[in-house]
């Protein structure tokens, strides 16, 4: 048993960059940087004179070079199923960041990959570690505020100007980083959004390509959701409003309750309307609802959060913040989002995955960035994407 988990970064970008600062502040008392990844030279060099680590060109040579218990794999989305497994097949745990991947074909190879291997397989889904989030996951999880009506989240503050898009060549291509809003911003409340209320079974979504900027992807969507028990659900994205709004509603058959400016208010009726429609005498009638305010401050350092569930579970057996095979779920969403939008018409899931991996492939053919070759999903296990490394 190790005491300290030695963990190796590849990636050290914005959010990689983030991940190491976090690692040398103390607040992972179980985790120490091990080494670094990144293909730019002066990442490289910036790693070496700040963390006096191990730093490598390629995430692969990271991977076998023997300094390591485990990666936190900060790259490109489509890096992500590669590395991942290949940090598994080596015998390392494997931390991955938001999306899973691409496109849910590849998602499935990285969680079959963990079937096969008795090392850890984690997603950076850090906005479980919300306190807010977490209050309403309980208040629904509990029973008390009943089965779910209409869930609507307007995730608009996600505001980026031209020059964000214009400061990398792969940035809101379909060949460089696979989507737009939804994968790249979005992931978080979508996987909240299925951790909440769980997963729809059907979806329309218009997704709006270069609505607002001079860009190939989408920076403005707008989907329609059903689920099971006969719920539905709206959701709309973009990056193109300035101010925005984030704003959760949840209702119920016992109330409804509010996310949003780090508030939860949530109003509870004495009985389910479901009943009170049904009993009540009065055609206009209604209940009064007793509400209540939770107030919570954001933690400083969630990512650091998830990478100590991450260590805790490899070395004392505690829960993980979110497991690798739950990042299907919110890439399922964001994937049927897209085969909607593009077909036309609604998308029941399970989706066609094949169909739209058919797809996104012919847009990749026609993007502006032509550095990765074209995805086909392999049957023999092995993930057949392109030998792109960090």
């Amino acid at each position: 048993m190790i005491s300290k988990l030695r963990l190796g970064v590849i990636g050290a970008g914005n959010m990689g960059s983030g991940h190491c600062k976090n690692l040398m502040r103390g607040i992972t008392p179980e985790i120490e940087l091990a080494a670094v990844a990144d293909r730019r030279e002066s990442r490289r060099a910036w790693a070496e004179a700040e963390f006096h680590v191990p730093v490598f060109t390629e995430g692969e040579d990271l991977i076998q070079s023997g300094l390591c218990d485990a990666v936190m794999i900060a790259v490109p989305h489509y890096q992500h199923p590669q590395l991942t497994i290949s940090a598994l097949s080596h015998g390392l745990h494997a931390l991955c960041e938001k999306p899973i991947a691409v496109y849910t074909l590849a998602a499935r190879e990285m969680i079959d990959a963990a079937s096969r291997s008795d090392k850890t397989f984690a997603l950076m889904f850090n906005q479980r570690t919300n306190p807010l989030y977490i209050k309403c996951k309980e208040l629904l999880s509990s029973g008390g505020m009943g089965a779910l009506k209409r869930v609507n989240w307007i995730i608009t503050d996600w505001y980026r100007t031209q020059l964000y898009y214009d400061s990398g060549a792969w940035r809101a291509t379909w060949n460089g980083e696979g989507g737009g809003v939804l994968l790249n911003q979005c992931p978080h409340q979508l996987d909240l959004l299925q951790w909440l209320c769980g997963m729809p079974t059907r979806i329309r979504a218009f997704c709006h390509e270069h609505q607002w900027h001079d860009i190939e992807v989408e920076d403005d969507v707008t989907a329609y959701l059903e689920f099971a028990n006969g719920a539905s659900g709206v959701f709309v994205t973009t990056t193109g409003d300035l101010p925005g709004t984030n704003r959760l509603e949840i209702t119920t058959e016992y109330g409804k309750m509010i996310c949003e400016d780090g508030k939860l208010t949530v109003h509870k009726l004495p009985v389910s309307e479901r009943e009170f429609c049904v009993t009540s005498k009065e055609g206009f009638g209604k209940l009064p609802a007793e509400m209540t305010e939770y107030a919570f401050d954001e933690p400083p350092y969630p990512h650091a959060a998830v990478m100590n569930a991450f260590a805790a579970h490899i070395l004392h057996g505690e829960p993980l913040t979110a497991r690798g095979e739950e990042g299907i779920r919110e890439l399922t969403i964001s994937n049927a989002m897209y085969l909607s939008s593009w077909l036309n018409k609604p998308v029941e899931l399970p989706m066609d995955e094949a169909l739209f991996l058919k797809l996104l492939n012919r847009k990749r053919a026609a993007s502006k960035h032509k550095e990765d070759r074209e995805i086909t999903f392999s049957t023999d296990n092995s993930y057949g994407g392109t030998a792109a490394k960090p």
